[in-house]
């Protein structure tokens, strides 16, 4: 198995901890851009053990701390995909991470791509609430 993250750069790591692995990202969505990788390959988070998922979480936290006291972000965004029907590339891989992407008022990101989120977005009526609430209750 070919995957990039299970043989990480070490000029790209920034934190490591037992399970954990936090890189930045290449390519990035915004300076500081990081991701915090499982030693584990696996591609959903349901396949971790609960203590590496902790850890997981807890280095994504650990991360956002560092990214808003280091370069002064205001914000920051965490983010999951698990998209298996898109194939491996320089935008996706198929091993599980975490995003951990700063975020300032009005940046780049924003944008080019969220200022279009409302667009985007759409009212839950009451037909698919009750649709997806017996489906998910």
């Amino acid at each position: 198995m070919d995957c990039v993250f299970c043989e990480i750069e070490d000029e790209r790591i920034v934190r490591e901890s037992e399970n954990t692995i936090t890189i930045l990202s290449n390519p990035y969505l915004m300076k500081g851009h990081s991701l915090v990788i499982p030693r584990t390959h696996v591609e959903r988070l349901s396949e971790l053990p609960q203590k590496v998922r902790y850890e997981l979480v807890d280095e994504a936290m650990n991360m956002q701390e560092l990214l808003m006291q280091r370069i002064q972000s205001p914000g920051c965004d965490l983010r999951q995909n698990y998209r298996p029907f898109l194939p491996n590339s320089k935008f996706k891989v198929g091993h599980l991470h975490l995003h951990v992407i700063p975020r300032f008022p009005e940046d780049e990101l924003y944008q080019k791509s969220m200022i279009h989120e409302t667009l985007v977005f759409m009212n839950l009526n009451l037909e698919l609430r009750k649709s997806l609430m017996e489906k998910l209750k």
